[in-house]
């Protein structure tokens, strides 16, 4: 490993690296591996939109760094028929995957706001939300939700007045928490603080339509979109940023000068992706179904599970029998019943405090693999449910109890 001065930051364990000795054991398990801890799509994207990338010409020039006009014009149209908003494409960029914007736009924004040091979000998290607050030399500061409400009425004022920017997520990673975001843009606009809301997951929203923060005005809010979950294109990096149009162009400008760029094929087939709704509704309906199966499976198990508020993660509480071969401990009963789902079924999922110390206590399980896999891990699953207790021993967390971000 580099080493690193004195003082300097030394960048943690990833937390899906701190898995690799449980894949090995779920590996192991008769039907062999099942991945089900990072949210990865795996379903074929639209033959158009593979099509479009091999054939757009493109690739022999810079494509402009905010987006060619042709995909801010798509994701225009696409906030329009989705959510019913009217924006214009001018206040559009693109972003190479929503990840690098997550984990910059606190950097960006602080050097917009001299003297500011403070980013605010959910404290169960997707960790880059904390990780782009660090990267930026910045405090963050965790949030609670109760009841579909981010408690923004926890916020100081000393930490308001500090504050670079407010992540919210909806529906949420890793709980599938569904937002009020109204409440979120009111209390960003009255405070200063701008408000960036995540909605990677919106065309998965379970519990109602999916909701945009726009809908309740452009002022001091961006909406933040990604094509990797709704059109299965992680590999191709792309998603867009829309809204305040201050905030766009200002960090369209600083992105701009720092040469981050969406490739050319890959603004071309996003266009396409963005215009069709048909192989979002498909896929809308894979999730449903994967989650409603799973949900039967972890119950008939003698695991809580619910429905999602939206996405398409399970979040399933650690049961009495981990906590107490961990010793009472959240976290390590996390790590047991992690380690018991790779050995009875060779299922291997993610601890909850991946995403927060508020985490802890859970595990998430992300359905984002084919049917012919998901099914018989399942199935072994529901009839290993009488060992699944016994199939684990008490360990201590790879990297010691809450080292993940």
């Amino acid at each position: 490993m580099t080493e690193v001065p004195a003082g300097g930051f030394r960048p943690p364990p990833y937390p899906y690296h701190r898995l690799a000795a449980l894949a090995e054991v779920a590996a192991a398990a008769p039907g062999g591996l099942v991945d089900l801890s990072v949210g990865t799509p795996c379903d074929p994207p639209p033959p158009a939109v593979v099509a479009a990338l091999a054939s757009s010409g493109t690739e022999r020039g810079y494509p402009p760094s905010t987006g060619s006009p042709p995909l801010r014009q798509a994701a225009a149209r696409y906030l329009g028929r989705r959510f019913g908003v009217d924006v214009d494409p001018g206040a559009v960029a693109a972003c190479v995957g929503t990840k690098e914007l997550v984990a910059s736009a606190a950097w960006y924004l602080r050097l917009r706001s001299p003297g500011r040091d403070t980013v605010l979000g959910p404290r169960l998290a997707y960790p880059t939300y904390a990780m782009g607050a660090t990267l930026a030399g910045c405090r963050y500061v965790g949030l609670d939700v109760e009841d579909g409400r981010l408690d923004v009425g926890s916020v100081s004022d000393e930490d308001a007045a500090r504050a670079v920017v407010l992540w919210a997520n909806s529906p949420g990673n890793p709980s599938g928490e569904v937002l009020d975001l109204g409440a979120l843009a009111r209390w960003g606009r009255a405070a200063g603080v701008p408000v960036c809301s995540d909605e990677c997951y919106a065309e998965f929203t379970w519990s109602g339509p999916p909701a945009s923060v726009l809908e309740h005005g452009s002022e001091g809010v961006l909406s933040v979109h990604s094509l990797s979950k709704r059109s299965n294109l992680a590999g191709v990096r792309v998603g867009f940023y829309a809204g305040d149009p201050g905030l766009v162009g200002y960090l369209a400008a600083v992105r701009t000068h720092a040469g981050l760029m969406v490739a050319g094929p890959v603004q071309a087939a996003a266009v396409v992706a963005l215009d069709d709704d048909d192989h979002v509704a498909a896929q809308r309906a894979r999730y449903e179904r994967r989650l409603e199966h799973a949900v039967a499976a972890f119950r008939a198990a003698g695991l809580e599970a619910a429905m999602p508020g939206g996405g398409f993660y399970l979040w399933v509480p650690v049961p009495d029998w981990a906590r107490a071969k961990a010793g009472g401990d959240g976290a390590g009963a996390a790590w047991v019943l992690t380690e018991a789902l790779a050995r009875a079924a060779g299922m291997l999922v993610s601890p909850g405090e991946f995403y927060g110390g508020a985490g802890a206590d859970h595990v998430r399980v992300a359905l984002v693999v084919p049917d012919d896999r998901l099914g018989p891990a399942l199935d072994r699953l529901v009839s290993s449910a009488d060992a699944l207790a016994s199939a684990a021993v008490a360990r201590t967390p790879p990297g010691g109890a809450g080292s993940g971000l």
